[in-house]
């Protein structure tokens, strides 16, 4: 959601700046726009639609700026125009700002501007910022003290880039809760909302965190503590961005191309972890936080999207194979509600990015507690792995499909060997999970190669504008998640339910035009899964089973799609990718921006 990038060094700004945009533009955005400034002369540049376009109204420069900042917009305030698109400036348009987050109080900021004679152009909150950093520096004389005045009044979440024509070699940022890095090279840095736009030249970086700013030069940095009103030292931190992993290859999306690193998702997680040989698992990230984790009595689970209903998978391992009473609650319902906590409960906030907003607030929410917060997070050095007291980390390397695919199945392995490292090996199922870990990658791989049978039966139901996905046990997460995603991509209107509610509400919408896609696995709720089916059957639904192949279906469906057995515990990490290979398929069929999309984005930096 949003992105920032921002060059000041020895070259030319635009191609860095316009290459960081083009990396940022997976998290999803309406409009873009730069502001490149050398000596004293400045250009603004911006468009209602891709990088693309932006970067072609600048192919015709022949100047040479050392200084940019850039943004992708996904419109809050203000619909996508031209006119709405960042940068924004003051009235005199000699300060520029890019902005990603809510500014909370721009509306009495804006009446108090208007009343002091300042005129807007957009309909946005940012323009507040440009506008309020002038009428300070009308009073200081000096950029930094009006920048950080405006900060100071500022309320809400916000990341912000700013740039002063009278002051061409520096850049001007700041921070809260939304996030913001900057990458170090020779004689230039690159500031940036997300690892991914400094490019694979650059490994080190500093993490801005909150109530941080920085004055960037190409040689040098400063940053403040602006609500302390102190300077702060810090060491940049190594990173390393694989560029292989970025790019498509011979896939002709993102999504399908992180559906099939599924096997190597899960491998990338279990590696070092798992030792079925030695009966062990080894959470490293974990190991700090040990001996507390021994007096837990109570966990909360803390997620948005996807990642919540990973969290519903993980209620069931850890509740089952650790035994200790878990909630998952909505990280965007958990920050607002009131009630009792203690000292034995853990919170664990699940997170791709690290950087959703309402998970970090929910995280915030319990700081002052005393409790452990632990993180499950796939991007290394995220605002929500450095605000935790311990976690583990996904590896499942870059997801760059707005509809999480991959980053799913990691959270689901993570949370399976979080259950087994709870259980201290006391649970029964211990060593069958553990056992069976290691074989999941090769029976993932075994469905993907089923990916033409897949298709073929998901083309059959593009034309539908309505699915029912039903499961038990397990299943009823991955359910969830199968409507989800099917949602997300396809735009048709979807459902998850429990099985065993149909009788309570959904059979009503029951006829030949709402297909259900069935979750069948082998186990002791088959059988009762089954008459939910012969219900549905009767009232003439479609139905799609998707089961093992030892659970044999003795009854007239109209598809069905089998995959390999699996022990209960880990049959979502199969039927996950089943669900997702349908998704996408029909989504193609649609001719639909599969890894964009409409109105969602990637990383939700914002409530």
């Amino acid at each position: 959601m949003c992105g920032i990038v921002g060059y000041i060094g020895n070259r030319s700004a635009i191609e860095p700046v316009i290459e960081g945009l083009k990396a940022l533009e997976y998290r999803g955005y309406d409009s873009a726009g730069i502001s490149i400034i050398d000596k004293n002369n400045a250009k603004l540049i911006k468009t209602a639609g891709r990088v693309e376009r932006l970067s072609e109204e600048l192919s015709g420069l022949k100047e040479s700026y050392g200084l940019a900042i850039g943004h992708t917009r996904w419109a809050t305030h203000g619909s996508p125009t031209k006119a709405n698109a960042h940068p924004h400036t003051n009235s005199k348009g000699n300060i520029f700002v890019v902005h990603n987050g809510i500014i909370e109080n721009y509306q009495d900021l804006k009446q108090f501007l208007i009343k002091k004679g300042y005129r807007f152009k957009s309909n946005t909150d940012t323009e507040v910022i440009p506008q309020l950093i002038d009428y300070h520096l009308g009073k200081t004389k000096i950029f930094l003290e009006a920048f950080k005045q405006t900060l100071r009044e500022l309320r809400g979440a916000y990341a912000i880039a700013a740039a002063y024509q009278d002051d061409p070699r520096n850049v001007y940022v700041a921070k809260l809760s939304s996030p913001l890095v900057i990458g170090v090279g020779k004689h230039e840095h690159i500031v940036a909302s997300d690892i991914s736009a400094l490019g694979s030249d650059t490994k080190k970086v500093f993490y801005l965190e909150d109530y941080e700013l920085a004055v960037v030069s190409s040689d040098s940095l400063r940053i403040h503590d602006y609500k302390k009103s102190m300077d702060i030292t810090k060491n940049p931190e190594n990173i390393q961005v694989d560029s292989k992993e970025t790019s498509l290859g011979d896939f002709p999306h993102y999504m399908l191309k992180e559906i099939f690193e599924s096997p190597q998702t899960v491998q990338s997680a279990i590696v070092g972890r798992i030792k079925p040989n030695e009966n062990i698992v080894k959470l490293g990230g974990l190991e700090s936080v040990a001996n507390q984790l021994q007096y837990i009595d109570r966990i909360i689970i803390v997620a948005c999207g996807t990642s919540y209903y990973a969290g519903l998978v993980g209620e069931y391992l850890i509740e089952e194979v650790a035994g200790i009473p878990v909630e998952v609650q909505l990280a965007s319902e958990f920050k607002y509600r009131k009630e009792p906590l203690s000292r034995s409960t853990v919170v664990i906030a699940i997170s791709q990015s690290g950087e959703t907003a309402d998970t970090i607030a929910a995280l915030n929410k319990v700081e002052d507690y005393g409790i452990l917060r632990l993180g499950i997070v796939n991007s290394v050095g995220s605002t929500i792995a450095r605000m935790t007291d311990a976690g583990v980390y996904c590896h499942a390397g870059p997801e760059k499909s707005v509809a999480s695919t991959k980053a799913f199945i990691a959270q689901v392995t993570v949370l399976a060997e979080i259950a087994l490292y709870l259980s201290n090996g006391n649970s029964s199922l211990y060593k069958p999970v553990v056992n069976e870990l290691v074989n999941v990658p090769t029976k993932i791989t075994e469905i993907l190669r089923q990916s033409e049978k897949i298709k073929k039966i998901a083309l059959k139901y593009s034309k539908y504008r309505d699915f029912l996905f039903i499961g038990r046990g397990y299943m009823y997460p991955c359910a969830l998640e199968g409507a989800l995603k099917l949602k997300e991509v396809s735009y048709i209107h979807a459902e998850g339910y429990a099985a065993g509610e149909m009788k309570h509400g959904p059979l009503a919408m029951i006829e030949r035009n709402f297909p259900t896609l069935a979750l069948l696995p082998n186990g002791n709720l088959f059988e009762k899964t089954i008459s939910n089916l012969e219900e549905i059957h009767s009232r003439k639904g479609p139905i799609i089973a998707i089961h093992s192949q030892k659970s044999r279906v003795q009854m007239n469906i109209e598809d069905s799609i089998e995959i390999p057995e699996t022990i209960e515990q880990l049959q979502p990490l199969l039927f996950a990718t089943v669900l997702q290979l349908f998704s996408y398929y029909i989504a193609v069929d649609k001719k639909l921006d599969v890894d964009k999309p409409r109105n969602l984005a990637k990383s939700v930096t914002v409530e």
